[in-house]
């Protein structure tokens, strides 16, 4: 009578468990050394039991060399992988954005007025609501800068008005200081250009302006006699003249 099949399933009974993994490992280690010896291969295993004890087998060479050679192998494996992935990844996102490109230009070609004979009468519509909408943006961002550029010019306006005000106010500080030195000198020159006053030494001059200065000037009668004596110089015919 045969064996029957193992089911592969973990086996709960410790005792057993245990016998089945010497039989097995040993097993295993076996046919790694014949396959290493029929087929001239480096062969490696390494195996650890359920309480972590390690059993392993190689080949003539160590067993760095080969986990190093595996650990090169592995690397360059994914290298090779990792180039092919981003290959195909940048090959995706440029027949995506080249795509895209070309539907972008059709539509600003279709916006400009060309390419529309193949379009239906619901892709015209929408078409005329989207140029439409493009127009109410762009009177929007016109009347916008508009504004913007009134107020701007405004407020220039108001600072160049408060600088002409202040220059103007300097300019008449300047004007009335320059104008009070002149003023007082026009008066100097005039002053100095009066002839200066003489000292009045005639007798009579100085009897009027003593009168003069008193009030008004009586008038005294000349007496004859005081005439007639005085003219005693005069030849005398003229007194002779004078006296008849």
């Amino acid at each position: 009578m045969g064996r029957g099949r193992v089911q592969l399933k973990r086996i709960e009974n410790n005792v057993n468990r245990q016998v089945t993994f010497s039989k097995r490992r040993s097993g295993l280690l076996k046919k790694a050394h014949e396959i290493s010896v029929l087929c001239d291969a480096e062969v490696a295993a390494i195996v650890f039991s359920s309480k972590g004890k390690i059993y392993e087998y190689s080949t003539d060479s160590s067993m760095e060399k080969i986990l190093e050679r595996y650990e090169d192998y592995s690397h360059a494996e994914g290298a090779v992988s990792t180039n092919t992935q981003s290959e195909v990844s940048w090959d995706y996102e440029y027949s995506k954005l080249k795509s895209k490109a070309e539907v972008l230009q059709k539509n600003q070609r279709q916006l400009m007025g060309e390419q529309l004979d193949n379009l239906s009468i619901k892709e015209l519509n929408q078409l005329e609501q989207q140029i439409e909408i493009s127009l109410k943006n762009t009177r929007s961002r016109r009347s916008k800068v508009m504004l913007d550029t009134i107020s701007e010019f405004q407020s220039k306006e108001k600072s160049l008005k408060e600088q002409n005000k202040f220059l103007k106010e300097m300019i008449d500080k300047k004007a009335m200081d320059l104008s009070q030195p002149v003023e007082n000198q026009s008066q100097q020159s005039m002053s100095s250009s009066l002839p200066p006053l003489l000292p009045v030494s005639d007798p009579l001059l100085e009897g009027n302006i003593s009168n003069y200065q008193g009030g008004a000037v009586e008038e005294e009668a000349p007496e004859p006699q005081e005439r007639i004596s005085n003219c005693s110089t005069l030849p005398p015919w003229m007194i002779r003249d004078l006296n008849g």
